[in-house]
């Protein structure tokens, strides 16, 4: 097990919340602010010279001489200033300065995946940038969407709970999305402990009656929103196997879908919660803190869908090894290894890709190398992507302790990656 303490942690516009994995229990669990209560809502409060937050910093605003800052992880987004009294402020301070109250009883960190409802490279930069402010050193940091969480979440469930497919509804205000998570079919040949998986929104509806359904339930129009849903229930699962069921978002706070839950709970089995995507990047986290490799892979646009590997002798057994692994983010692929070469001979690199179910190779040629008895060769291989499709792996003679100095010897290889065209859409 590994030590400190492995973090997922949740952050939207509205709130947050922080999950930490329970070494005794084996499982995430949520920190709770208040009785039933895991949201933290994003803002801080100014007042005497400290600093208060959540939900003490919204109670504090009635304090005459207060300043309450709300909206703060949209104001780091956009780099705004703060006038806070007679002093202006960076946002990015102040999200920082919120992130660190949250996280103060934390001495040690060994891992934390920042969750987010969508990713985009400003959200990962801030939230990487905020995870280093905050004394976390970046190779700890990860940062993903709230279908990755889900996805993570669910295979850290009973089988039962994901055998088919499994849907997840997401309700804000007026609008309802529906998420399928399901496994994708590839025609690529892999090592067969692969299990290739995607989260997809596959249908959305805007409901007037929602409005009334706030904050207070309108009992007419509460009706009319539930059979509204229950008919959008029945065109998301028509014909479809589903195994269970989780709705999350504050619309479904209030009890205003009864005849709609007895659909979803016919062969199935139905979950409320909103803290399932902290514990599923709670669950990403103890994953990368210990480099667990447990055979799932998450796939969307965002992520290769090709890899890169080499012959390499591991504990005595020559295996494909991944330089570069689909299903990671490419921003996030540049990696150095080295190694020691077993002779001169060229090296082969494999590209396999999931969209076209097919394998190339690379030869990369060691010619002008001086000749050296087996293993007596250590060559650093890296891997440097130049944009989401090209990548650049060098291979550089390190010499050999005090019997070989380096010769100089480096060699590049651009590889063009991408399969059909790079797109993800071909999979599903």
């Amino acid at each position: 097990m590994a030590q400190g303490k492995i973090i997922g942690y949740d952050i939207n516009s509205k709130v947050c919340q922080i999950s930490v994995f329970d070494e005794e229990n084996g499982e995430p669990e949520t920190v709770e602010i208040g009785r039933d209560n895991y949201q933290i809502p994003m803002a801080v409060n100014y007042y005497k010279g400290e600093w208060t937050y959540g939900k003490n910093a919204i109670r504090m605003d009635s304090v005459k001489d207060s300043t309450l800052v709300e909206d703060i992880f949209e104001k780091a987004l956009k780099h705004e200033k703060v006038t806070v009294g007679d002093e202006e402020y960076d946002s990015v301070w102040i999200l920082a300065e919120f992130m660190q109250q949250t996280l103060r009883n934390f001495e040690e960190i060994d891992q934390i995946v920042f969750t987010v409802p969508s990713m985009n490279e400003d959200i990962r930069y801030l939230l990487k940038g905020m995870g280093q402010k905050l004394g976390i050193s970046k190779e700890k940091i990860y940062v993903q969407d709230y279908k990755e969480s889900f996805c993570h979440y669910m295979f850290n469930q009973p089988k039962e709970l994901w055998q088919y497919e499994a849907a997840l509804f997401y309700c804000d205000r007026n609008v309802i999305r529906a998420y399928m998570l399901r496994e994708l079919k590839t025609g690529t040949k892999t090592s067969g402990k692969e299990c290739f998986v995607t989260v997809e929104e596959v249908a959305d509806a805007e409901m007037e009656e929602l409005e009334q359904v706030y904050p207070a339930l309108s009992i007419e129009k509460g009706r009319a929103a539930d059979e509204h849903f229950r008919r959008f229930i029945q065109n998301v699962f028509n014909k479809k196997s589903i195994s269970s069921v989780f709705l999350t978002g504050d619309g479904f706070e209030n009890n205003w879908y009864p005849n709609s839950l007895r659909v979803l709970c016919n062969g199935r089995r139905a979950f409320m919660g909103n803290n399932l995507y902290s514990k599923g990047a709670c669950y990403t986290a103890l994953d990368k803190a210990e480099n667990i490799m447990d055979g799932l892979v998450y796939l969307d646009d965002s992520k290769l869908t090709d890899q890169i590997s080499i012959k390499m002798r591991v504990s005595g057994e020559e295996v494909l090894y991944p330089l570069v692994t689909w299903g990671a983010h490419w921003y996030e692929s540049d990696k150095e290894w080295e190694v020691l070469m077993e002779n001169n001979e060229d090296i082969e690199l494999y590209i396999d890709s999931l969209s076209t179910g097919k394998r190339r190779t690379e030869t990369i040629s060691l010619k002008g190398l001086p000749e050296r008895s087996n293993y007596a060769l250590r060559l650093r291989i890296s891997t440097m992507f130049l944009n989401d499709k090209m990548c650049k792996i060098t291979f550089e003679d390190v010499g050999f302790g005090e019997f070989f100095s380096p010769t100089g010897f480096s060699v590049e290889k651009v590889i063009e990656l991408g399969g059909s065209n790079g797109q993800f859409n071909s999979l599903s």
